[in-house]
């Protein structure tokens, strides 16, 4: 069977994508979408699931027709049909009432015989009056069950079987509000079908006060739909299950056509993945990178000799680009695993790997570098397999390919097994529907302003449209391939670089088109408003509350940071590394992050908040760097994520409380006690080893248990005072505030040791 969509498959069983998704994440097969893919077990488990329901309706059909038959029967029999057991007590009731008659004292046997001849005519007419009543009863019921059971019949046939699937959806929908943060009170109300009065009304019991124009967090939202016995089903962005839809609706399978595969290529630093792209795309693109490291992601689009078209997309290999990693994996078709022969599978490799297996990508495995004396390809074959790689030739399903990057040997080779396993996908898109895809990196251009780069996943995207990517909206100005040419269109797994829109996109943001600027200008402004909403309720004051919880916790030291960068794919990288660095003690509290130099309104932020500004391959404006000056703000300039985060990490280290360590550096015995008037008592002491200094900290010991700590508040030598006294000498010892010194105790000396800590 070729893998199908999950769209396709819930179309062919009649059901909803959300009831088939549903479905599927309860038989524990991890399903992100509409568009995720099908594969062959899962289709035989949603078949085999729909069998059982299947055989469990048509049991239902029998067992009612059975019952059917025998109503059915004894209507036309006239037999009369057991009353309810509720009846069967009215009945007994009536015959308690007639024992309960007795004769009377002066009432002689005629009158009582009629009294029970007229309670036996009513017991009768009660019973006929029940019994038409039961006839009725019956009747109705007989009509409801042959009517259910023409229903089960009729759901047989595929539409009947999808009516009552999208019934069922929509019982389901009764009790579920699908809302997203911050809406406000009146909007929850309407979702609810709930006065609005009596959420306020609610709200003021569980103690809030609130308004009907107040927006909502997501745990007060949650709280309140509980309190009215509903479920909250939370939405990610303003109208992004609205353009999801659509996206669907839109598609038409018979214009179909096969599109190129998307590539993506990992694997660890140094391993050779860029110069594998290198070579392919016939351009140095791996000059000029400081550190060894791609800093940026980018998509190229190459033409092979066959003529047939391939889209790369490069993601850096350090660790610390996990995250773009992971972004890639979802947006493509293929991944390319480079390993270097000389080296062995490294942590960041097996990163890789996970990242394409969790989104159930094909993998193709290209080791590296074989021109190299120290190389071993069947080594790497063997550390792939024991992380459950077994490539083709070790009898496994993944292909692999051994290469040399530098001098081209076997590039053709790997090439075609990509071709090979695009073909067994079947990648096909509609490209006459509306253009979309997603943001796969983005800038600020001095000269250009914002660009970014899209690659289009469905549709045909032309100059002049009007489109949204977040919260950026614009329209195409202009379109450049990876070679800097202008474009007038492009098409499905094409990557290109635009430019005309109102701000700077972030990386793995859906991008759509429209046909009118109020459509994309209505989303965006909402989906903005909502944004600013999340930022302000972020930046709330302080309470008792929150204190009294830090005093309890342990107080938190924080270290805000604003991080400025050149691409949103560094700054996404750079963002992500820094706050997996977790402590007890300290934390990183990244109040601001963006694209594009460092200006005044950051300095005034981070002089506002106490924070570093971070610039990563940006520089301050001359008024910035002049204000920064002014308002003691500290800025930082990198070119290299590695020393970032071990800046940050040297940083942090100084917030951390150092380790405070005992060093005893002086010993006495006390073998005497002087009583000196206005005084007290002075301890003469022989100084068994180190030093005793006035003025320093000490501990009294008496049979081996601490007395006190406290200070030497005077030392003598004889009759003079002396600020210190070595190993093999008498002195004369007071202890500040404690008089009880006794002979034999013994007097420590202590030094408190600050030591700093690191990260």
């Amino acid at each position: 069977m070729e893998n199908k969509r999950v769209y396709q498959v819930a179309k062919e069983f009649h059901i909803s994508s959300e009831a088939l998704i549903s479905m599927l994440r309860d038989m524990k097969f991890e399903t992100k979408s509409h568009m995720s893919v099908v594969d062959e077990k899962m289709f035989t488990s949603i078949k085999n699931q729909f069998d059982k329901q299947h055989d469990a309706a048509i049991k239902d059909i029998q067992k009612k027709k059975k019952i059917t038959e025998a109503i059915r029967k004894k209507v036309l029999t006239g037999e009369e049909i057991p009353a309810s057991k509720k009846r069967k007590k009215k009945r007994k009731r009536h015959r308690t009432d007639d024992a309960k008659i007795v004769p009377v004292a002066g009432v002689n046997k005629t009158q009582d015989l009629k009294k029970k001849e007229r309670s036996e005519k009513k017991t009768r007419k009660s019973r006929k009056r029940r019994k038409k009543v039961d006839q009725a009863a019956v009747q109705d019921s007989f009509k409801k069950t042959m009517a259910s059971i023409s229903a089960g019949t009729k759901s047989k046939s595929k539409k009947s079987r999808s009516r009552q699937e999208d019934k069922k959806d929509v019982e389901d929908d009764r009790n579920i509000v699908k809302v997203s943060e911050f809406v406000s009170v009146t909007e929850l109300a309407t979702q609810m079908g709930i006065p609005v009065n009596t959420i306020i009304a609610q709200c003021m019991d569980l103690g809030m006060m609130v308004s009907i124009n107040q927006r909502l967090e997501m745990d007060t939202i949650i709280l309140l739909a509980d309190e009215f016995g509903f479920e909250v089903e939370q939405l990610g962005e303003y109208a992004a299950d609205i353009l999801s839809a659509r996206e669907i609706n839109e598609e038409d399978e018979d214009k179909k056509e096969t599109r190129s595969p998307v590539v993506t290529v990992m694997g660890h630093v140094d391993h050779g993945k860029t110069s594998l792209l290198d070579n392919i795309r016939n351009s140095n693109i791996a000059e000029g990178e400081a550190g060894g490291i791609t800093q940026h992601i980018g998509a190229y689009s190459v033409v092979l000799p066959t003529g047939q078209r391939i889209s790369f997309i490069d993601t850096p290999g350090h660790h610390a680009f996990t995250a773009m990693r992971a972004r890639g994996a979802q947006v493509t078709d293929i991944v390319i695993i480079v390993v270097a022969a000389d080296d062995s599978v490294m942590p960041q490799t097996i990163e890789a790997i996970d990242h394409a297996k969790a989104a159930k990508v094909p993998l193709i495995i290209a080791i590296n570098k074989i021109d190299l004396p120290t190389a071993d390809p069947e080594k790497i074959k063997g550390d792939l397999s024991r992380h459950d790689i077994l490539v083709e030739d070790w009898g496994g399903p993944y292909q692999c390919q051994e290469i040399s990057a530098k001098k081209g040997i076997n590039i053709d080779k790997l090439l075609e097994k990509v071709m090979l396993e695009a073909e067994m996908l079947e990648l096909k898109a509609d490209s006459s529907k509306r253009a979309a895809g997603v943001i796969i990196d983005s800038k600020l251009d001095k000269g250009l302003g914002p660009l970014a780069t899209v690659l289009i996943q469905s549709g045909t995207l032309r100059i002049g449209v009007y489109f949204i990517a977040g919260m950026v909206y614009g329209r195409v100005r202009a379109m450049l391939d990876e070679n800097g040419n202008r474009v007038e269109e492009t098409y499905p797994s094409i990557p290109v670089q635009i430019f005309g829109m109102d701000g700077i996109p972030k990386a793995g943001d859906k991008f759509y088109t429209f046909d009118t600027e109020s459509e994309a200008k209505e989303i965006v402004q909402k989906r903005r408003l909502m944004k600013r909403e999340q930022d302000f309720r972020r930046l709330k004051p302080i309470t008792l509350s929150d204190i009294y919880d830090r005093i309890k916790d342990g107080e938190i030291q924080d270290l805000n940071l604003i991080i400025k960068a050149d691409v949103d794919g560094s700054l996404e990288a750079l963002s992500d590394s820094l706050t997996q660095i977790i402590h007890d003690e300290v934390r990183i509290k990244i109040i601001l992050q963006g694209v594009g130099g460092i200006n005044e309104n950051d300095i005034l932020l981070a002089s506002a908040s106490g924070a570093i500004v971070i610039g990563f391959h940006v520089h301050p404006t001359a008024v910035a760097r002049a204000l920064a000056e002014s308002e003691g703000v500290e800025i930082r300039h990198y070119d290299i994520i590695y020393e970032v985060i071990d800046s940050v990490k040297k940083a942090l280290g100084g917030l951390l409380k150092p380790t405070l360590t005992e060093k005893i550096v002086g010993t006495a015995e006390v073998r005497d006690i002087f009583k000196i008037p206005k005084v007290g008592n002075i301890a003469g002491c022989y100084v068994t080893s180190g030093v005793i200094k006035r003025s320093s900290k000490a501990r009294l010991i008496r049979d081996n248990i601490d007395i006190l700590s406290s200070t030497v508040s005077t030392l003598k030598r004889f009759k003079e005072d002396v600020n210190e006294v070595s190993q093999g000498y008498e002195c004369g010892i007071s202890i500040d505030s404690f008089n009880d010194i006794r002979v034999g105790d013994n007097i420590e000396i202590i030094e408190i040791l600050q030591e700093a800590r690191t990260i």
